[in-house]
């Protein structure tokens, strides 16, 4: 109980900046916040659905028409990108079913649904059959990022609400070759892995946005943690659980004190060591994901530190009482390797807090998966 008292108290701090917030940003697309500036990307970002996935969040709680219409206006700016194909990578999952599918609960409009099911047929025609794996970028046919397990979620969206199962087939195929190839024995995770586009076969592991290819992206762990007990709810083969279950514990057992991951977990730590909150949000709606299949005491450790993650954001890296910064969160890092984008609000990590803190306060509307689930 006092996990829904006190997230029902932090939600209501969370729409009361929404307010003001909303009206500020409108329907474009913020990325990076500083204050009370923000980047806006170009529609084909791969952060361009956790805007609107906030609004839907913040319209179920106030049924305040202003939320739904920034969304919807969002969704209709991204048709852009559905039109002209090239622009479409494995993020689809991302972009779209925070919006259109968000949009789609709502309403159960055909524009919505129709916008899903071409995101899913654009994600589901970028797999590999030699590979079993979804391909990550147009500029290289041969690479696989751990990432997309939190994309796999569209295409399980598209089998259940059409009824085919073609696209939960292939979403399944490439989380069978995430198990096999990015995580590790002790729960760590490969960021990037590349495999030889004609015949299929593993290749080699690139550090990407860890410090090194055998390092710890706190990140691309969450990424797993999550998407791994997503895949498990779809398609309830107990290799996901716990494989989910392995990565869990690794990143709670690499957690400082305050309960908030450093950038990546095996890279020297001293005062000025960047963390990233927008990971410790995901893994934290991660873990209440997961607590959801696990019974006992286990089950319910992992929800405990779930708040405790989500607690520690919002009392030690939230903007929550500031107008003058939009972003809900700081002390997200980008990209550390690249030194872009440092302590700074990531519009995902904003995301991924008020869903963990939402979930916590009793929501069962997730974007992730369909009312059929």
């Amino acid at each position: 109980m006092v996990y829904r008292v006190w997230a029902e108290e932090t939600m209501e701090r969370i729409l009361k900046k929404l307010e003001y917030t909303a009206e500020k940003i409108g329907p474009r697309f913020p990325h990076v916040t500083k204050g009370a500036e923000f980047d806006e990307k170009k529609p084909s970002f791969w952060t361009n659905g956790f805007w609107p996935g906030i609004l839907w969040i913040a319209y179920k709680y106030t049924k305040n028409e202003k939320y739904a219409s920034i969304a919807r206006e969002i969704e209709e700016k991204l048709d852009i990108v559905l039109d002209e194909f090239d622009l479409i990578d494995h993020d689809a999952g991302f972009i779209w079913l925070l919006s259109a599918g968000a949009s789609y609960r709502k309403d159960k409009n055909d524009k919505s649904r129709r916008r899903v099911l071409k995101a899913a047929s654009f994600l589901a025609s970028r797999f590999n059959t030699k590979g079993n794996f979804i391909r990550a970028w147009n500029s290289d046919p041969c690479v696989v990022i751990i990432d997309c397990m939190m994309n796999l979620p569209l295409l399980y969206w598209a089998s259940n609400v059409v009824g085919d199962p073609r696209f939960r087939h292939v979403a399944e195929a490439h989380a069978k070759t995430v198990l096999k190839y990015f995580i590790r024995p002790d729960g760590s995770v490969n960021h990037i892995v590349g495999f030889d586009t004609e015949t299929g076969e593993y290749e080699k592991v690139y550090d990407g946005q860890g410090a090194s290819p055998d390092s710890a992206w706190s990140r691309g762990t969450a990424w797993a943690l999550y998407g791994l007990a997503l895949s498990y709810r779809h398609l309830k083969d107990e290799a996901f659980l716990n494989a989910s279950k392995r990565v869990a514990n690794f990143f709670l057992a690499n957690l400082p004190e305050d309960m908030v991951c450093h950038w990546d977990f095996r890279v020297e730590k001293n005062a000025d060591t960047p963390k990233d909150t927008s990971a410790a949000a995901c893994a934290a709606c991660g873990l209440l994901e997961l607590s959801e299949f696990v019974s006992g005491a286990e089950g319910e450790n992992y929800k405990e530190k779930a708040y405790q993650i989500l607690r520690s954001l919002c009392d030690n890296y939230s903007n929550l009482d500031n107008k003058d910064d939009h972003a809900i969160l700081f002390g997200g890092t980008g990209n550390a390797p690249k030194n872009m984008d440092i302590n700074v609000g990531l519009i995902y990590g904003d995301y991924f807090f008020l869903e963990g803190v939402s979930r916590l306060a009793g929501n069962r509307e997730i974007h992730w998966y369909s009312d059929e689930l």
